[in-house]
């Protein structure tokens, strides 16, 4: 049954319809004759201001307001592959590629035949820890395609069948990829194999009934975050954006299932492939930015051996990579890295590179902006600015540094490695080394 959104998402896209026609008049400014023209006396650039609220509902709203593009994002961090039931396997990525697909009362074709109207470029997002749902468009029409993000879908056969070709399709072009086979392994020696976390995100087992159990859990307002950019008003964003999702499915309050750090090795082998990828991690219970200034310690520390940094949720490590006759110097090239003292000069080239990297992530666009917003309130339950992202950076010392890799180092470490590995040693000769 179409539900009050719904109907005011219809009546929006009609209204465009009928009225994209040229207005005609004589002797008067381009922008009277052609609506929605930019200004030719712009405002002058301004610094961001974030905001944000807590609805009734549960659902987090954060928005910034100098953008020029606006774009709006709603994160669901329950509906990731780790909160997937045993039974559930493929149910995140399936329900990721239901994305704007029949519901609420309105078709497949209507939804996204609205979207196109509006001018916004869709799309779908999902990983282990979350899905994303978004679109890109002119500020003006920011809040009006909202309730897309959170329709209750009706499964229908025909958007399901398609929706289990399209996964079966991306999870056949992942396998084709070693580094993504890779990302499997790490988290599978990380939390274990058969864990939620470590189970693989590429998948398509699950059923119908499956899929849509699993989203009855994931895709509930309360938790959820929805961000936004270029939006001048946020408390008439948040009234707004709180009436549209009235009638949304709210959810519960439970947090999203977390998986234990094991530690531990995952190994898949192919002869023949010539080369081998290897990635070794260990468990970091600390703050993104101490995790992305690690990453580039060991990116700096380890350049000249080929070895790289990288970081993710809980975990930081390095890579690398060789042919198979240089797969034998692999260990001691990964461990040496870890394991060589961070100087003072290691650590502010570090620092300067992870803020970069962060502060870029902010200036790369709207969408990009949306993400770090998200991520921001995932992890604090704000955000601030630039510059305060940047005093992240600026506060961690030295000490800070060697302290936190004292505390990783603890941790049992992951190894996970891919293709011609028969001379790389086992898990348990890197961990005798720390």
């Amino acid at each position: 049954m179409m539900n009050t959104a719904a109907r005011r998402i219809l009546s929006v896209a009609s209204r465009r319809v009928q009225g994209n026609g040229k207005e005609f008049s004589t002797l008067v400014a381009a922008t009277e004759e052609f609506p929605g023209l930019p200004s030719i006396t712009p405002e002058a650039a301004k610094a961001s201001v974030a905001s944000v609220t807590t609805l009734a509902s549960g659902l987090v709203v954060v928005t910034e307001n100098a953008a020029s593009t606006s774009t709006v994002t709603m994160t669901y961090p329950k509906a990731g592959s780790a909160s997937e039931a045993i039974d559930e396997q493929g149910a995140a990525l399936i329900n990721k590629c239901l994305a704007f697909n029949s519901g609420s009362g309105l078709s497949t074709i209507m939804i996204h035949r609205t979207i196109e109207n509006e001018g916004a470029i869709p799309f779908a997002e999902a990983s282990r820890t979350g899905a994303t749902l978004g679109y890109t468009v002119e500020p003006d029409n920011a809040v009006g395609l909202v309730p897309l993000l959170a329709t209750d879908c009706t499964f229908e056969k025909w958007d399901v069948r398609d929706a289990k070709k399209l996964a079966s399709f991306q999870t056949a072009e992942a396998n084709k990829s070693a580094q993504i086979a890779l990302t499997e392994q790490i988290y599978a020696a990380a939390y274990g194999a058969q864990s939620a976390m470590g189970r693989p995100f590429y998948s398509t087992d699950a059923s119908t009934y499956e899929i849509a159990s699993f989203r009855s859990r994931g895709y509930g307002l309360n938790g959820a975050i929805l961000a936004a950019t270029g939006i001048s008003d946020h408390g008439a964003f948040c009234a707004e954006v709180d009436s549209l999702l009235s009638e949304s499915t709210a959810g519960t309050a439970d947090a999203a299932p977390t998986s234990a750090y094991m530690g531990g090795e995952a190994r898949l082998a192919a002869a023949g492939a010539g080369f081998a990828h290897v990635a070794l991690a260990f468990e970091a219970s600390v703050s993104a930015a101490m995790r992305s200034v690690l990453k580039e310690c060991f990116s700096v520390v380890g350049k000249e051996a080929g070895v790289a940094g990288f970081e993710t949720t809980g975990l930081v490590g390095v890579y690398a990579a060789a042919p198979s006759d240089g797969v034998g110097a692999l260990d001691s090239a990964m461990t040496d890295t870890i394991l060589s003292k961070m100087s003072a000069d290691v650590v502010s080239k570090a620092k300067t590179l992870a803020k970069a990297e962060a502060l870029f992530g902010l200036d790369c666009g709207s969408k990009g902006l949306a993400a770090a917003m998200t991520a921001g309130v995932m992890e604090t339950g704000s955000f601030s600015s630039a510059s305060g992202l940047a005093s992240e950076f600026d506060a961690i010392t030295e000490k800070d540094v060697s302290s936190a890799l004292a505390t990783i180092l603890k941790s049992n470490p992951s190894l996970a490695a891919v293709g011609d590995i028969s001379v790389l040693p086992y898990q348990g000769t890197f961990a005798s080394r720390f």
